[in-house]
């Protein structure tokens, strides 16, 4: 298992099958400010896509201004075009309506548009994001400066879960007849699918409508949300988790405890919060960033190893089913794993992130009907996989 992240900005958290990395977050009424839950919020953090909010803003304010339509055209510059993945992909002098930018921006977090709108409203990506970080000085982002338009590696775009919650907070409160682009999870582009949008939203309906996701090996996976629930609108952070499901998870566990707290209003207000100063950590160095790795807290029933990716999710698919069939609330996570050995590679069957406990169970219920299970342990999971070989 990979080595995790030991700098003070990381805490351990709970899943429903043990303790999790996270970095800072913070859960706050949208309202009043009241700082409902936070952990390290004052840290400072790579913004990752979480950028393309500052932009978004910026853009908003040109609309509610009248100098730009939602309509008007956002043509692709050589230099918007060039930018990496994830992106729409269109060659230089097509032009997209700011509609179409805003939704691609939410629903694909595209990066060449990011570019394009910064282009266009700012002459420059370099003067887009010089206006950018004023904009959050502004806003009363204290520890937060952008360098780009869309969020990819830069070491000048700094920020923290609470400059974050304040940005989020912004646009509900000073552009709710544009928030609704946040609810985008997919849309058409001519005959082209883009989505699929937040999961999060999925995942915590019907109260969450929105915010924006974010990842850069550096800092891990990211998520902005906010949710609506008994009239009170929330707005939380989460930063720096290793797998974004794991992240949305703890988003949603968190959001539950928010709205079960009774405070009164006596905690500090979000404005209140300190930031801190200084570099952000790193979760992911390059050299391990986009490897394959064992990431979640429980253990796995590995069902075997087979020839086809195909196959083995078929076998993955009935140890759920013996799951669900044992009552299992929490069934694990699917993990087809290609293991290779003498140049062969074939396809491992795993279950992952169950409860110990369950996943000694399947195993037992297996072994019971002379069909092979072995519980792996999170440390069990490293290259080359030859220990999945079967």
């Amino acid at each position: 298992m990979a080595t995790l992240p030991a700098a003070a900005q990381f805490t351990s958290v709970a899943s429903p099958s043990g303790p999790v990395t996270a970095g800072p977050y913070i859960i706050v009424d949208a309202h009043t400010g009241e700082t409902l839950l936070e952990s390290n919020a004052g840290a400072p953090w790579y913004p990752a896509s979480l950028t393309k909010l500052m932009t978004i803003y910026i853009v908003f304010q040109e609309l509610k201004a009248g100098r730009l339509g939602l309509q008007s055209a956002v043509p692709f510059s050589a230099h918007a075009a060039s930018m990496p993945p994830a992106k729409l992909g269109l060659a230089v002098g097509q032009a997209i309506t700011v509609e179409q930018a805003l939704e691609s921006l939410v629903a694909h977090s595209a990066n060449d548009v990011a570019v394009a709108l910064g282009e266009l409203v700012g002459g420059t990506e370099a003067a887009f994001a010089q206006r950018m970080t004023q904009t959050a000085s502004q806003l009363g982002m204290t520890s937060t400066t952008f360098d780009n338009a869309n969020g990819l590696p830069d070491p000048g775009n700094l920020t923290t879960a609470r400059d974050l919650v304040l940005l989020a907070m912004a646009l509900i409160r000073d552009f709710p007849q544009y928030y609704g682009y946040f609810r985008t999870q997919d849309f058409m582009l001519g005959k082209r699918w883009v989505g699929p949008g937040v999961k999060f939203v999925h995942m915590y309906s019907p109260y969450a409508d929105g915010l924006k996701t974010g990842f850069v090996c550096a800092s891990g996976f990211n998520l902005i949300g906010s949710a609506v629930r008994d009239g009170r609108r929330l707005v939380g952070v989460a930063l720096g988790f290793r797998r974004a499901d794991l992240r949305d998870e703890f988003l949603v566990r968190l959001f539950d405890q928010a709205y079960s707290l009774k405070t009164g209003g006596a905690r500090p207000k979000v404005w209140q919060l300190r930031n801190d100063g200084g570099q952000p950590p790193v979760v992911f160095s390059q050299s391990e960033c986009g490897t394959i790795r064992y990431d979640m807290p429980g253990d796995a029933a590995w069902l075997g190893t087979y020839p086809t990716w195909a196959t083995a999710r078929h076998v993955y698919d009935r140890g759920q089913t013996e799951l669900v069939r044992m009552g299992v609330s929490h069934p694990g996570k699917e993990y087809i794993l290609p293991v290779t050995v003498n140049k062969a590679t074939r396809q491992a069957a795993i279950i992952a992130d169950l409860p110990p406990e369950v996943a000694e169970k399947l195993c037992a219920d297996y072994r019971a009907r002379k069909q092979f299970c072995e519980v792996k342990k999170p440390q069990d999971f490293h290259t080359p996989f030859s220990g999945f070989w079967r």
